[in-house]
């Protein structure tokens, strides 16, 4: 499993978004999951530029097991799979884990492929197309991180997240976003 993620050593535990859900939740935490827009750019209206991506893994690779069912992948199919920190002068805000297959790559002209420390928000939020599929959200305990994502983003609490199936032109991606204290703190 380690080859699969920088952020976990196994996958995390997701709840379906279902009413009512969203009561469930801390006010803090229900404004972030429950953010209509961009998460990035929700970030730069609050940071301006000092908002940033830091890449921890991107490569070609199966995704977990619930994240190939949500996309209707077969089991050895390959996906690109980037998972970053954005932070805010290294104050760390968000973890994301993108999932995205090539067919999806194909309709979005490459432009998912080759993102480098640009954030994602920035590119799919400019598809007029962009629609939201489905959400689950999670509490991810600590022994679920990896040390590395531990060490990189100081995890030291329960950290609440958010994952999405977008589509855009009726192909499919997985975007998760975990909120660190960070965030939570600001907003």
């Amino acid at each position: 499993m380690a080859n699969k993620s920088f952020l976990f050593k196994w996958e995390p535990l997701w709840l379906e978004n279902r009413s009512g859900t969203r009561h469930t939740l801390p006010e803090n935490v229900q404004s972030w999951t429950y953010e209509p827009g961009s998460l990035t750019q929700r970030l730069r209206d609050y940071y301006g530029d000092a908002i940033g991506v830091k890449v921890l893994l991107q490569q070609w690779s199966t995704p977990f097991l619930s994240e190939r069912r949500l996309l209707k992948l077969r089991e050895n199919r390959y996906s690109l799979i980037r998972e970053v920190l954005l932070h805010a002068d290294g104050k760390p805000l968000i973890l994301a884990r993108t999932i995205i297959p090539a067919k999806t790559i194909k309709v979005a002209k490459s432009n998912l492929a080759h993102l480098g420390s640009r954030p994602l928000g920035e590119v799919i939020f400019s598809y007029p197309k962009l629609e939201r599929i489905e959400m689950d959200v999670t509490l991810i305990d600590q022994p679920t991180w990896a040390p590395s994502a531990i060490a990189k983003a100081n995890i030291d609490q329960p950290v609440w997240g958010r994952r999405t199936v977008y589509a855009i032109a009726h192909r499919q991606m997985l975007v998760s976003e975990f909120f660190l204290p960070g965030v939570l703190d600001v907003f």
